[in-house]
């Protein structure tokens, strides 16, 4: 018998939203509910109007983040960690951390790491792509296929990239000088 939460189709009872940055595909939708299939876990409600939400996100977010974006509230705070770690387990999300140590996630369906900078003054995100990245993706496997040789196994990572934006510089600027004690020549 399935549950009230659960759903044999994947697209039963979402709610697509108006505001989203990234549009999401049912395609993308399908793919993770067959990732998550395939892996064992069943297909829930909750789980849907998670996936939901990180679909629509163009930067990783907090777990915080992720429960308030659910619409209906679908699930507890409690839920959303849960689904978030079980869906971490199977590679469908990848988890990095803000500069204070939050934990912030986003969708790895592609299977290829996406990077981001973090201004730890604005706490803005932007991604890193082109060249960097690219570059940034050889040396990591690089090293996966380095470390796989000489024997280990479930090779992961994390490259988690902080800075002050020039944006927030500019900005802070005035603020230092007003601040600043003023030098008295004698």
């Amino acid at each position: 018998m399935i549950a009230s939460t659960q759903t044999n189709h994947p697209m039963t009872g979402i709610i697509a939203r108006a505001d989203a940055q990234v549009p999401q595909t049912a395609s993308q939708l399908d793919e993770a509910c067959a990732r998550l299939k395939a892996a064992g876990l069943r297909i829930t409600q909750p789980r849907i109007a998670i996936l939901s939400v990180l679909l629509e996100q163009v930067h990783p977010v907090s777990i915080e983040a992720i429960f308030h974006g659910l619409e209906t509230k679908s699930c507890d705070l409690v839920t959303v960690y849960r689904c978030l770690a079980a869906f971490e387990e199977v590679g469908l999300v990848r988890r990095s951390f803000s500069h204070n140590g939050t934990s912030l996630y986003a969708m790895a369906l592609s299977g290829e790491g996406r990077f981001h900078v973090l201004c730890k003054e604005t706490q803005q995100v932007e991604e890193i792509d082109g060249a960097p990245a690219d570059q940034l993706r050889a040396a990591i496997k690089r090293v996966q296929e380095s470390l796989v040789a000489r024997g280990y196994k479930d090779v992961a990572y994390s490259v988690e990239f902080f800075g002050v934006s020039q944006q927030a510089t500019a900005k802070l600027a005035p603020i230092a000088k007003a601040t600043a004690p003023a030098l008295q020549t004698v």
